[in-house]
């Protein structure tokens, strides 16, 4: 999942902008985390960031659109530095968004952007990446985490 500038979408890419703010364009394919980020760059974007409830509804429509009727992970740009450790008492526990407008998004979220399909590995030590984890429910609805 990229977040894209107000620049034209690219081709056959399903994209959801906010009306102040930015767009996000969802992607399928089997690739590593710098695979997924080279190719958000390639778009002039990053890898998706959420710092918001409004942002994350977006995100999930959008990528509930673009994803086949099964558990898919999507990469975002949710990130552990290897000199990060983890923190269970923060939303993010630990980890940070990377590459908004150049520089990194705000650190501070809402504690509801803090949901986690699966508690991420105690560490301070190795560099972990996260992405978000999106499944289908009966009734239409969906399930979605953070995983790392």
């Amino acid at each position: 999942a990229c977040a894209l500038g107000r620049s034209p979408p690219p081709p056959r890419a399903s994209v959801r902008c906010l009306a102040a703010g930015a767009c996000f364009s969802a992607h399928l394919a089997d690739v590593s985390y710098t695979e997924a980020r080279g190719a958000c760059d390639q778009r002039r974007g990053s890898l998706a960031w959420v710092t918001g409830e409004q942002e994350l509804d977006l995100l999930l429509e959008l990528l509930a659109d673009a994803a086949v009727p099964a558990p898919t992970v999507f990469w975002v740009g949710l990130k552990r530095n290897a000199s990060a450790c983890t923190h269970n008492e923060q939303p993010l526990r630990g980890f940070s968004w990377e590459g908004v407008g150049g520089g990194t998004a705000p650190q501070e979220v809402p504690a509801a952007l803090g949901q986690w399909l699966q508690e991420p590995l105690p560490s301070c030590l190795t560099a972990r990446c996260a992405g978000l984890h999106l499944a289908p429910v009966p009734g239409g609805d969906r399930r979605w985490g953070w995983k790392e």
